[in-house]
């Protein structure tokens, strides 16, 4: 009895966390079917789970603009620059940190420790932007996102629980602390380095903020910002769409494909998602054992 009630359970159980992946993957696979169809063929709706009007043109039409690859081009190396950067920072401070014969260690954790739990605010991080000379400069995506408490400490936690003794024969056989780093703790810190990059990676991809308020460079726009302005830009004419529908104007706005605002920003959501898409499954076999190593010491 007690096994059959088990077994129903675990049907029950499946069945839940079907439906609710597929309630999560949906959505996506709605945004990729309605790039691929025609946009005025979309827009008389029931587009399910296949495009009823094939077309590539709507990715032809976001790559036919010059923005796009400028933008595409400024994510992709502030992201590769930013990740590199920030592992590098965050895994030297946690490496120094993890030493208890590091003078002033406490102090140090302290001091990086007590500026996340207080935020002066946005005025005052403009402030200091611009006193800085980021504002309006690439590095203002670089430079602010080099330094994460959480993730030093995730660093430091995984550091401390691999043993002193390859340390100390490493160093009878003649090698320094930078050569101990780079030969011993590096290749040991695999999984975690993958983690928090994974993490950085994905903040520097989809941050649209940065772009949005610290810079009115239009060649300095990430792509995510982009996307953020033709979001607005599309909401507004529909807006218009529905003003004019009313008054019995104009009722969609097409180009002679068939491409239509909502159609390229379909397809302009599914050129910015596909590169996480394509990286994560290749770091995710780390992303549990990094987390979990790194967050309990063994």
């Amino acid at each position: 009895m007690v096994k059959r009630q088990f077994s129903i359970f675990n049907c029950l159980n499946y069945i839940f966390l079907t439906l609710f992946g597929l309630s999560m993957i949906y959505p996506f696979i709605y945004i990729l079917v309605y790039s691929l169809n025609d946009g005025k063929d979309s827009m008389m709706g029931a587009l399910y789970f296949f495009p009823r009007k094939f077309t590539l043109h709507n990715y032809a039409e976001v790559f036919e603009n010059a923005r796009i690859w400028q933008a595409y081009k400024i994510t992709l190396l502030r992201t590769v620059l930013g990740t590199f950067l920030h592992v590098g920072l965050c895994t030297l401070m946690a490496y120094a940190l993890s030493k208890k014969t590091l003078p002033g260690r406490t102090f140090f954790t302290y001091y990086i420790f007590l500026p996340t739990i207080f935020s002066a605010g946005f005025i005052p991080y403009f402030i200091t932007l611009q006193k800085l000379h980021l504002i309006n400069t690439f590095w203002v995506y670089v430079i602010p996102m080099l330094f994460n408490f959480m993730h030093i400490v995730i660093l430091r936690t995984f550091l401390q629980g691999i043993p002193e003794e390859l340390e100390e024969s490493a160093r009878i056989d003649g090698y320094g602390d930078f050569q101990i780093f780079l030969k011993i703790i590096l290749p040991l810190s695999g999984p975690v380095l993958a983690t928090i990059a994974l993490f950085i990676g994905v903040s520097h991809w989809n941050d649209w903020f940065t772009g949005a308020y610290y810079v009115s460079d239009k060649e300095l726009i990430p792509v995510q910002t982009l996307l953020q302005e033709m979001l607005t830009e599309a909401e507004a004419l529909s807006s218009s769409m529905q003003r004019a529908a009313q008054q019995g104007g104009q009722t969609v706005n097409v180009n002679m494909a068939g491409a239509t605002p909502e159609s390229l920003r379909m397809a302009l959501l599914v050129i910015t998602v596909f590169p996480i898409l394509c990286i994560y499954p290749f770091l995710q076999r780390y992303f549990v054992k990094g987390v979990m190593i790194g967050s309990v010491k063994g």
